[in-house]
């Protein structure tokens, strides 16, 4: 998907003003997110860096459909989430929104294609009867061809990323969302997973969003954001970033 189409098309999520308050004790409530305004359309990547117990977590929640606002509004796909029903809300995440997170979460019992052929065990039709040939070349994609039979414990740290990757894009979601996505990966093999996240994600057409704490990271986003004061806050340059997020200075913005 190019930029122009990008830039044209209607957002897949829409957040105004929104909240989320947690109580702490009688009559006492705990602002995470205060107020929180982001727009993020098919095939854009947004990055967000923040300091630790700043909120991400939350609004992670918030953007899979894991949990909703105590304030403002949200629409998914032009649906109010407030709106959606819980059950369907659940097949919802399992069809709509793939998960990325800092440990691969991967069974350990299962080999690489069946890892990535469970999402599609609650597909139907063409998707449920084709899964393991689906699962194979969605591999194939992330240069994981021949590791297909290994199991966890015979994969690398970057190849069980990829192999999560590959769960997590599996069923063509509209949205992925990445939570810390490189954190247990060193600075090479990182970039070079996060590079395959995007450019498929991209391919397809798919909103990325990414959390992380490294602005090396962020900066492979086309819009980057910090947390700060539970509201988001576009980030101009590293030094605005760094100041905001405790987020190490890094180069190479696009």
């Amino acid at each position: 998907m190019t930029e122009e189409s990008t830039a044209a098309s209607a957002p897949l999520l829409s957040l105004r003003h929104v909240a989320r308050t947690v109580p702490i004790g009688e009559g006492t409530l705990l602002t995470i997110l205060s107020d929180i305004n982001l727009d993020v359309r098919p095939g854009e990547h947004i990055g967000i860096v923040g300091r630790s117990g700043t909120g991400k977590s939350t609004l992670l929640n918030i953007l899979g459909l894991l949990d909703l606002p105590t304030a403002g509004e949200m629409d998914f796909n032009g649906e109010p989430v407030q709106s959606i029903p819980r059950n369907r809300a659940a097949k919802m995440r399992g069809r709509d929104i793939g998960f990325v997170f800092q440990q691969f979460n991967l069974l350990p019992g299962r080999t690489a294609v069946e890892n990535v052929e469970a999402p599609l065990m609650y597909g139907t039709g063409s998707e449920f009867r084709n899964r393991r040939r689906i699962a194979s070349e969605m591999l194939e994609r992330l240069g994981l061809g021949d590791r297909i039979d290994a199991k966890p414990n015979r994969l690398s740290g970057g190849e069980q990323q990829r192999v999560a990757i590959a769960r997590a894009l599996v069923r063509r979601p509209k949205l992925v969302l990445a939570d810390e996505p490189t954190g247990a990966l060193d600075v090479e093999t990182g970039r070079t997973v996060m590079g395959l996240l995007d450019g498929i994600t991209r391919e397809s057409g798919a909103a990325l969003i990414t959390i992380t704490h490294d602005l090396s990271i962020a900066n492979m986003a086309s819009r980057r954001y910090a947390l700060h004061r539970g509201e988001l806050q576009a980030i101009r340059n590293d030094a605005t970033a760094q100041a905001l997020s405790g987020a190490p200075a890094a180069g190479g913005a696009r």
